[in-house]
C-alpha cells in the first residue's frame, strides 16, 4: 500500500544505505503507528535482515547496545536511531513476534510502502489494542506487555480487544515475575502520558492493580463524607484527580495516586466519617511503595513529602508569617500547590487557599523567602556559646524572627540572642 509519509532525512539515509548494500530495511513499531495517527513519533526504529556486525561495518558511528539481541544504535547528526535485526528469518516472522497489531506495521520510506501482515491498520481505524497471534504466547514472552496494553489503550483512548483483555485477567498474577524497575517505569508512563484515570481503571479491571499496588486497590469502596466528597469513594476521587492532571512530573503523578492511600487503614465513623492522621499514615505507606518499586531516594523523598503535606493548606491562613514563608519556600511547593488544586477541584473544596498561596508567592520577594543569614556558628562561639545542638535551635530562632520581620540586621540578631539565651556568669551553654 502506497502511503506518503514525512520521514527525517537521517532515517531515509540509514534505510537507503542498508538497501543499497543488499539488505531489507523498514521502519517498524511505534513510529509507524504514530505516523499513521498523525502524531510525531518519539523515536524511529528500523528493522533489517542485516546482522549487527554488518550494521556496525556500514556506519561510521554506532553503539552496540544489545548486539547479542541484534540491536545497534546508529548515531547521525547528534541523534541516535535503533537498528534491530529481524527476530526470525524475514520481516513477516519479525512482525509475528511483536506485541500488538498496532505496533506490527512496517514502512519502507524509499518506496513509500506500508506493509501490514497483522491487520494493524484496521485496528488503528477500529481504535483497538489487540495482541498479535495468541495473546497468551505474547504475554508469556514478556509479562510486562500486559501493562503495556493498558498504557496504549489509555494513551489513545482505545479499547482492549476482548480475547486479549481476558487473557490479561487470567495471567495478571504473573506480573509479579517482572522486575520492580520495569513495573515502575511502565506505571509512570501510564500516569504521565495522558488519560491516567482511564489507565488506572483498566489496571483495576484487568486485575493488574491488585497485584502491583494492593494498597491503592484497597481504596475502592471506602466511603467519604458526602458534604466534602459528593463525587464518591476514595478510589473515585483519586481517579477524577488523575484525569485532571496535565503534564505532571512523575513525582506529582505518584503523589496524586497515593495522596489518600492512608484513608483505608484510618477509616472510622463517629459523628461522621473520619480519617484521623491519614496524611502521616499515607506517607509511611507511600514510602513502602516507593522502596518496593525502587524509586530513587530523591524521588521517594519528594513523593512522601507531597503525600504527608497535602492537607496543610487547610491551616494556611492561620500560619505565622515565618511558618508560611517556610512552607512557600519548600523545594516542591509548585507540585504541592498543583496537588492541592487537583484535590480541590475533584471534591467540594474551594480554591481559596490555593489562590492565597499563589498571591503570596507573587508578592513575596525571593529575599523575603530566603533572607541572608544574619548569624553563623562562629558568631555564637564569639558570644561564648559552646558548639552543640543548641546552635541549631538558636539559629532557627533568629531566622524565625527575621522571617516574622522583627529583625533585619546582624546587630539586632546579636541582641536578640543575648536577651533570649542569656549566658550565666561562669558557665557556657
Amino acid at each position: 500500500m502506497q502511503v506518503p509519509m514525512d520521514i527525517p532525512p537521517q532515517v531515509r539515509f540509514i534505510v537507503k544505505k542498508l538497501t543499497e548494500n543488499g539488505f531489507k530495511a523498514y521502519l517498524a513499531g511505534g513510529c509507524v503507528r504514530d505516523l499513521i495517527m498523525g502524531l510525531p513519533p518519539k523515536d524511529y526504529d528500523i528493522a533489517t535482515d542485516a546482522v549487527p556486525e554488518r550494521i556496525i561495518a556500514l556506519f561510521k558511528r554506532t553503539v552496540a547496545v544489545g548486539a547479542k539481541f541484534g540491536v545497534v544504535m546508529v548515531l547521525l547528526d547528534h541523534e541516535s536511531y535503533e537498528v534491530a535485526t529481524f527476530r526470525g528469518n524475514d520481516a513477516r516472522e519479525d512482525v509475528l513476534k511483536r506485541d500488538f497489531t498496532i505496533n506490527g506495521l512496517l514502512y519502507d520510506p524509499i518506496r513509500q510502502e506500508l506493509i501490514d501482515h497483522v491487520e494493524g491498520l484496521k485496528d488503528i481505524q477500529r481504535k483497538l489494542v489487540r495482541a498479535i497471534g495468541d495473546p497468551q504466547e505474547r504475554f508469556e514472552e514478556d509479562k510486562l506487555r500486559m501493562m503495556r496494553s493498558v498504557r496504549l489503550a489509555a494513551r489513545y483512548r482505545y479499547a482492549i480487544e476482548e480475547r486479549t483483555f481476558e487473557t490479561i485477567r487470567q495471567l495478571a498474577y504473573k506480573i509479579k515475575e517482572v522486575s520492580s524497575e520495569r513495573i515502575r517505569d511502565e506505571l509512570i508512563k501510564i500516569l504521565t502520558e495522558g488519560n491516567a484515570g482511564l489507565g488506572m481503571r483498566l489496571l483495576d479491571e484487568s486485575g493488574l492493580l491488585e497485584q502491583i499496588l494492593p494498597e491503592v486497590s484497597a481504596m475502592k469502596g471506602v466511603p467519604q463524607p458526602p458534604q466534602f466528597h459528593p463525587e464518591g469513594d476514595v478510589w473515585t476521587h483519586t481517579l477524577i484527580m488523575l484525569e485532571h492532571m496535565q503534564n505532571p512530573s512523575p513525582e506529582l503523578a505518584m503523589a496524586v495516586l497515593l495522596h489518600d492511600v492512608g484513608k483505608p487503614p484510618t477509616f472510622e465513623i463517629k459523628d461522621r466519617i473520619q480519617f484521623r492522621g491519614h496524611p502521616e499514615v499515607g506517607a509511611r505507606i507511600a514510602l513502602k511503595i516507593c522502596r518496593r518499586l525502587r524509586f530513587s531516594n530523591k524521588e521517594t523523598e519528594k513523593i512522601v513529602q507531597l503525600v504527608r503535606d497535602h492537607l496543610k493548606f487547610l491551616e494556611i491562613k492561620k500560619m505565622k508569617k515565618s511558618t508560611l514563608k517556610r512552607f512557600l519556600r519548600k523545594e516542591y511547593v509548585e507540585d504541592l500547590l498543583e496537588l492541592h488544586r487537583l484535590d480541590s477541584i475533584s471534591s467540594r473544596r474551594s480554591l481559596e487557599n490555593w489562590e492565597f498561596c499563589k498571591e503570596q508567592l507573587a508578592l513575596l520577594r525571593m529575599e523575603e523567602l530566603h533572607p541572608p543569614r544574619l548569624l553563623s556558628g562562629k558568631d555564637l562561639i564569639a558570644l561564648g556559646y559552646s558548639p552543640g545542638p543548641l546552635f541549631r535551635e538558636i539559629l532557627n530562632f533568629v531566622e524565625e524572627a527575621q522571617l516574622e520581620g522583627r529583625i533585619s540586621t546582624r546587630e539586632e540578631a546579636l541582641n536578640l540572642v543575648k536577651q533570649s539565651y542569656p549566658l550565666m556568669k561562669g558557665t557556657k551553654y
